[in-house]
């Protein structure tokens, strides 16, 4: 997956709006103002960082090489993901949804209904 089908994919989720921050060169992608996915834009190869429900973020981190502790994040919630054609993207995709999910299950019960219907 390149850079522009990963930013595409991670906006076409509900309410995502897109950030930076810190600087130039990392993309953070929120719902509701709440973080779910990191991406550096010019480095290669491309990485991003994602939420993950803790045990199948060690489950995923055993699986596959590309798949280490988020970098700079809570190493128990976030994996970073290193997109160099190890990955499917159907996998990459299902865990973008996954960190989509987690942060809006973590929002206040109005906005998460609005949110899943």
């Amino acid at each position: 997956m390149d850079f522009d089908t990963l930013r595409s994919y991670c906006l076409s989720r509900a309410a995502t709006s897109e950030h930076m921050p810190w600087d130039e060169d990392t993309l953070v992608f929120k719902v509701k103002d709440k973080v779910f996915a990191i991406s550096g834009i010019s480095t290669r190869p491309l990485t991003v960082n994602l939420k993950c429900e803790p045990e199948r973020a060690a489950d995923l981190r055993d699986r596959f090489a590309s798949i280490q502790p988020g970098y700079h994040m809570n190493k128990k919630h976030w994996n970073t993901l290193t997109l160099d054609c190890t990955l499917t993207d159907d996998l990459i995709r299902d865990l973008i949804d996954h960190s989509w999910l987690l942060v809006v299950m973590g929002l206040k019960k109005a906005d998460r209904d609005e949110l899943l219907k």
